[in-house]
């Protein structure tokens, strides 16, 4: 029997807190570019910068939290399914780095209606105020709009980097350039290329004829020059400068280590960010330049000291030699990864980086961790409203790896066409993903058993079972209840043919689930009665058209032990 949705009617709420704020111009600010794809329409702009036709209508539906009618999926992914059917569904998952180009309300719901799964906050750029505030606009989107994105926040980390550029957004080094690098602190007017180092002892240590790269090698310099705390840089291959990027040192052909092993993993500005992360409620936390799983332990124990109740995972960003040296136990004591290949690819040869990030996307897998591919997927996008072709190939690869998650960076940050950047990502997936289903191509993994309890043994073979029964019977979708999300990651682990409908009572671990291969997360309560679980979620399903009379399901639960094969009534 189908339960009745019942919706609470609210008349003439007042204005979300955000919407009465204007983003600081300083230094991170929202862009007052119109959105690019046509299906929005340029909306008239009110006093506080933010877009009159999105501030909420006189009646609000929203669905309560307390009934047991109510079943909750993202908009985006509930389109999908009722216009494509669950196999035709998006398995990857797409993280979207928010910055001065999307942070505005209409920006981030065209992220949102477009497949963004994750939207990602970088602590290196913008004010806490300026954090808070994108996260109350997402949070709006997903309570009023329907969306389901989660959040994520990266810290800036401790490695040597650049200040910011004196306000501008970017500064161009040509070949032949002399520019300064500093350690001063510049109160007035900062001199013309010139640009201030984190590095206190950066003076010291850097020698004549050292090899500087910025951003991964985006931009180099040599240096020529030592003048007190001023470093005299030429330029040897030109580009853009962008505030807080990254700098690496090379001398005689080698990375110069001992300067970056000399500072802390987590700062102390990151700690800060930290705390207003937890306090904010984001759903993942990315720790930059992560050396050892010790570093990670003491997050998370330092995580659920600050709140019991916390369900923040944390990402161990692997982009530094240091990382490589202990890659297992990081990826084993962390909730996740991500594959920085900017900064790793300017801390091991360049020729490396392709069989390094494969090799991170199969061990993450086999010990049961999502993994998000990330930098340069589509870096010419930040100009150019078309992709490479060799970018089209990279993301094809990734998705080819069967990598959890793609992420955008500058492209949907600080680019011109952030849209369409999304747009490729879900496309190439999309048509990948059909691809290596059409060729039948076999996954030959051996995913070891990574089981620490009998009882968690017993659920890592019904997952194997589940997965190859699906497989074998063509299903059109799995579905897994599970109250805290791990048996909706194990089935995600096995990559089955199908998607996997994971249905959890709780909004944290339905957001959470977010980042994992293949799982379309749904909040629902449930009971530990299977049938009538089932009855329960077919009913609703059927009702909003996302799967049809005769489709068959494979189901499982984290309550009984058990596989069952049933056919939509």
């Amino acid at each position: 029997m189908a339960h009745a949705l019942h919706f609470s009617i609210s008349l003439s709420p007042p204005p979300p807190p955000f919407l009465s704020k204007r983003l600081s111009s300083k230094p991170y600010a929202c862009s007052a570019r119109s959105p690019i794809s046509s299906v929005h329409s340029v909306s008239p702009v009110s006093e506080n910068g933010l877009p009159l036709s999105k501030a909420p209508a006189p009646v609000v539906l929203q669905p309560t939290t307390v009934d047991s009618g109510v079943m909750h999926v993202d908009v985006a992914m509930e389109v999908e399914l009722r216009e494509n059917g669950p196999r035709s569904s998006r398995r990857t998952k797409l993280v979207c780095t928010i910055g001065p180009a999307t942070c505005g309300l209409d920006e981030l719901e065209a992220l949102a209606a477009g497949g963004m799964n994750v939207a990602r906050l970088n602590m290196c750029h913008g004010t806490r105020e300026w954090h808070r505030t994108v996260i109350e606009r997402v949070r709006w989107l997903n309570q009023v709009k329907g969306f389901s994105v989660s959040i994520m926040m990266d810290t800036e980390g401790s490695e040597v980097h650049m200040g910011d550029l004196g306000g501008l957004t970017s500064a161009k080094a040509e070949d032949g350039d002399i520019w300064t690098f500093s350690v001063r602190a510049f109160n007035s007017h900062r001199p013309e290329c010139t640009i201030s180092v984190n590095y206190d002892g950066f003076a010291e240590d850097v020698k004549v004829g050292d090899e500087l790269l910025v951003d991964g090698g985006m931009v180099r310099f040599e240096v020529i020059d030592k003048i007190g705390p001023d470093v005299k840089c030429r330029c040897t291959d030109s580009g853009l400068l962008l505030p807080r990027a990254n700098l690496t040192f090379w001398r005689n052909g080698s990375l110069v280590q001992a300067r970056n092993a000399m500072l802390p993993t987590i700062s102390s500005k990151d700690w800060l960010d930290i705390d207003f992360g937890i306090a904010e409620g984001v759903d993942f936390i990315a720790v930059s330049f992560v050396k050892s799983a010790e570093v990670i332990k003491q997050l998370k124990s330092y995580i659920a000291g600050r709140s019991c109740e916390s369900d923040v995972a944390v990402i161990a960003k692997i982009e530094s030699f240091g990382s490589l040296k202990n890659l297992k136990e990081i990826i084993q004591a962390s909730d996740g990864a991500m594959v920085a290949r900017g900064d790793l690819g300017a801390q091991i040869p360049l020729e490396e980086v392709p069989s390094i990030q494969e090799k991170i996307i199969r061990l993450c897998r086999q010990l049961n961790k999502p993994v998000i591919v990330a930098s340069q997927l589509l870096k010419s996008m930040i100009e150019y409203p078309t992709p490479t072709r060799a970018e089209v190939a990279d993301v094809s690869e990734a998705v080819k790896q069967q990598a959890d998650g793609l992420m955008l960076s500058g492209e949907s940050a600080m680019g011109q066409y952030p849209e369409k950047a999304l747009a490729v990502l879900r496309s190439v997936s999309l048509r990948i993903e059909r691809w290596w289903r059409e060729e039948k191509h076999n996954d030959n993994m051996e995913l070891p058993d990574i089981a620490s309890t009998s009882l968690e043994s017993v659920s890592e073979e019904i997952c194997h079972a589940a997965t190859k029964m699906a497989n074998k019977l063509e299903a059109d979708a799995l579905f897994v209840y599970t109250r805290t999300g791990h048996m909706a990651s194990l089935l995600s682990r096995c990559r089955p043919d199908c998607p996997v409908f994971a249905f959890t009572p709780r909004p944290s671990s339905q957001r959470r689930l977010n980042l994992h291969w293949g799982l379309i997360p749904f909040c629902l309560s449930f009971t530990n009665d299977m049938e009538s679980n089932l009855d329960k979620s077919f009913s609703l399903l059927k009702a909003r058209g996302m799967i049809k009379s005769g489709d068959l399901i494979i189901s499982v639960s984290d309550m009984l032990q058990s596989v069952q094969v049933v056919k939509v009534p």
